[in-house]
């Protein structure tokens, strides 16, 4: 079993007093100073903009809901530290490049790094021009895989980057490939109160936060706007899978497809009142990959680059995927032409219909609400407030004050849920368990509470390697309905066998559990899948009706259980580790996401000797400029078998043997061989240099004698012993060590 103390940083940083941006910290240099004439800063200036054509431009757009919304103009350009801006280089020979942007009235700017590759001590900040708010640092921890770094706005008519270099740090890759000029006015800085920081809709929209959106905050959570450049382009929303751990998923439309890794997601956009206009700009996310879409239902799944962290507070949405029309009412939570949040409500049926070419919920007429552009991928909760689909078109807009009573469409979940591949379908990625629910609840917080609701989990669940080869399981009944519950029937299958089935009664209330214990079960050495389920009468919600998870048991006769002792760095993600006996890989651990804690972990390994390997991405170790790293490895008598303080580059292995023979408690020493019995070859494990090694007979006769120079893995030829009983004697500096083998 692994025992892995993990947890997810919330990686925060300040402007004033605000959490934004997901960030590693820190301010920019002399911050405090606030004279930007000081820094002697090369500007590249924007010219004014036409915005009698962009007004023309935006009456068009603005009336298609398939069109982004848009807030700033884009200038594509390849600003590097090569051939724009500045270098100064500080006393202690710290460098630091800065380049400006501005423009007259922009009311914004933001930016698209299209090269960003930053080695480890340099730190990238934006700063405008007033020197009151800031973004960063961004460093080594924000690469991407694309190689690229979205960055949302900042709030005035200049803007810098700032970029330091410490001395004997490679510059790495920087290059600014778009800088997005905003036009569209801020609200509380410029001429249009009503107007939100990415757009405004119209008048019959609706904020979550009214008192209709009441009984969908915590739905709400799992919504986002996407920002593409000088676009809103679409909305979509976090979708829970059946592992339950916040795997960032994110669901949005095909349609709004280009490169998700260039896209900033902003999550909690919102007013905190009902007729407020501006909400929070900065908990974002940059970059995303894309892992299926398929037009069929006009889907695309966006795995985000990184999950957002405990700071933005988000939900997991959950989904029904039994695409049945007895769906009795919907709302739809979504960002219409980029404004703050919005909610709407049908209370009718919707159908199914083909719009397109894809497979659509059909929305006849919403009753309160309508939708936008903007509004595109955002999600369509039932009844039960479970995501059925997301939105794809339709001709719903506002008349004034009430919406135009025309239809929505919507790609339906149940559709995207299979296909002819992992990229063109959900299942493989909103179903890792491969338990095949028809539906499942949010996730950290559920859904709806029936009258009658059960489910069950399986106690102690196992993760990794069990070193045994019988499991004593217990499992937990969970009331989640509104009545009480007197009856249930458990049944336990491993490996797809029904092995028990037990019939608990008892008194249990609304939100109380009970520990059923169950019969020992035998596993079969290799994978294993132990599946508990629970039946009562009148279940309301059977998506929740079983628990499994899948582990392996290695079953051999007298096997070592080993602890690895693992103190990470600050950089936990570089650092991966194995354990292998030559040829096959035995156990593995990493990456990891906490920086500078205690990991610890749990393998088995059978008789023999092994190599331990750790691996560090960025080859300079675990220790010692980025942090303290340092493991140790101990056998099931405590005893410590390897160790190293961390100081290595791309990696460092270390032999040792899963084999306890005979240990000298009151010397600490041990001394480890195998197999025992020996026919041919004996192999001893010696932890000093220039140790001589015998080997007695039952009569004190000196049969076997080396002197070996080297500490490690020593094989000793024993097949012209004769049958019967010897004596293995290892001397050393650390002191004398003996143990008894057979020879067959």
């Amino acid at each position: 079993m692994n025992r892995i103390l993990i947890g997810l940083a919330a990686l925060v940083f300040m402007t004033g007093n605000v959490i934004a941006q997901i960030s590693q910290g820190g301010e920019p240099y002399q911050w405090d100073i606030k004279d930007v004439e000081r820094f002697n800063i090369d500007f590249q200036e924007f010219g004014d903009l036409d915005m009698n054509l962009i007004s023309l431009q935006d009456a068009i757009g603005d009336a298609e809901k398939d069109t982004p919304f848009r807030f700033g103009i884009e200038h594509d350009v390849a600003f590097t530290k090569e051939n724009s801006g500045s270098w100064t280089e500080l006393e202690n020979g710290d460098r630091i490049w800065r380049l400006g942007v501005k423009a007259a009235d922009a009311s914004s700017f933001s930016f698209l790094f299209d090269r960003f590759v930053l080695h480890k001590g340099a730190e990238l900040f934006i700063w405008n021009s007033e020197r009151s708010e800031f973004l960063g640092s961004f460093n080594y921890k924000n690469n991407k895989k694309a190689g690229v770094l979205p960055v949302s706005l900042l709030h005035s008519e200049a803007v810098i980057i700032e970029y330091l270099v410490p001395a004997g740090v490679d510059e790495g890759e920087l290059r600014l490939g778009m800088v997005v000029q905003g036009y569209r006015a801020i609200i509380n800085q410029y001429d249009d109160p009503e107007r939100g920081p990415y757009g405004n809709s119209g008048a019959c929209n609706i904020n979550v936060n009214c008192p209709e959106g009441e009984d969908w905050q915590i739905e709400k959570k799992s919504v986002a706007l996407i920002i593409n450049g000088g676009n809103a382009v679409c909305t979509g929303a976090l979708v829970n899978n059946t592992s339950n751990d916040g795997t960032p998923y994110f669901l949005t439309a095909n349609h709004c497809l280009g490169n998700p890794s260039n896209w900033v997601y902003l999550f909690n956009h919102e007013s905190t009142s009902c007729a407020g206009s501006s909400g929070p700009t900065l908990q974002t996310i940059s970059s995303g990959d894309l892992v299926a879409s398929n037009g069929g239902s006009d889907f695309a799944l966006i795995e985000l680059s990184s999950s957002p962290p405990a700071s933005y507070d988000v939900q997991y949405a959950g989904w029904d995927r039994s695409d049945d029309e007895s769906v009795t009412a919907t709302t739809s939570i979504h960002h219409p032409s980029g404004d703050v949040m919005k909610i709407c409500f049908d209370e009718d049926n919707p159908y199914h219909a083909n719009q397109g070419g894809a497979a659509v919920w059909y929305i006849d007429e919403w009753e309160d609400g309508v939708t936008e552009g903007g509004s595109s991928g955002s999600p369509l909760f039932d009844q039960n407030h479970r995501i059925i689909g997301q939105l794809y078109g339709g001709y719903a807009a506002c008349s004034g004050q009430v919406n135009n009573g025309q239809a929505d469409w919507y790609g339906r979940f149940g559709v995207s849920w299979d296909g002819n591949s992992p990229q063109t379908r959900l299942k493989d990625w909103l179903d890792p368990q491969n338990s095949s629910p028809l539906a499942l609840d949010g996730w950290p917080e559920g859904a709806i509470q029936y009258a009658n609701d059960a489910s069950v989990s399986i106690n102690n669940e196992i993760e990794g390697v069990l070193c045994q080869a019988t499991i004593y399981p217990t499992a937990t009944i969970f009331n989640n309905g509104e009545e009480n519950l007197t009856e249930a029937l458990v049944t336990v299958q491993l490996n797809g066998n029904t092995l028990e089935q037990v019939n608990w009664s008892g008194s249990l209330g609304s939100n109380q559990s009970v520990l059923v214990n169950l019969s020992p079960q035998a596993l079969q050495n290799g994978e294993n899948t132990l599946q508990v389920s629970v039946e009562i009468e009148e279940d309301e919600d059977e998506s929740n009706n079983s628990s499994s998870f899948t582990f392996t048991a290695v079953i051999i006769e007298n096997p070592s259980i080993f602890q690895l002792n693992l103190t990470l760095d600050e950089y936990p993600e570089e650092t991966t580790w194995e354990v292998s006996d030559g040829a096959t890989v035995i156990a593995s651990g990493g990456p990891y996401t906490e920086e500078s804690v205690l990991v610890i972990e749990e393998f088995c390994l059978p008789e023999g000797c092994f190599v331990f390997t750790i691996y560090d991405e960025y080859e300079d170790g675990i220790c010692c400029d980025y942090g303290e790293g340092s493991y140790t490895i101990e056998n099931q008598l405590n005893v410590e078998v390897a160790s190293s303080n961390g100081e290595f580059s791309s990696e460092e292995s270390q032999d040792f043997c899963a084999s306890i023979t005979a240990l000298d408690e009151e010397k600490g020493l041990q001394l480890q061989f195998f197999p025992n019995p020996s026919s041919v070859k004996l192999t001893v494990m010696l932890d000093q240099d220039n140790s001589m090694i015998r080997v007695y007979d039952i009569s004190g006769r000196t049969v076997i004698e080396i002197m070996n120079s080297a500490s490690g893995i020593l094989e000793l030829d024993t097949e012209h012993l004769t049958s019967g009983t010897y004596v293995l004697s290892v001397s050393s500096k650390k002191g004398d060590s003996r143990g008894v083998f057979l020879k067959e």
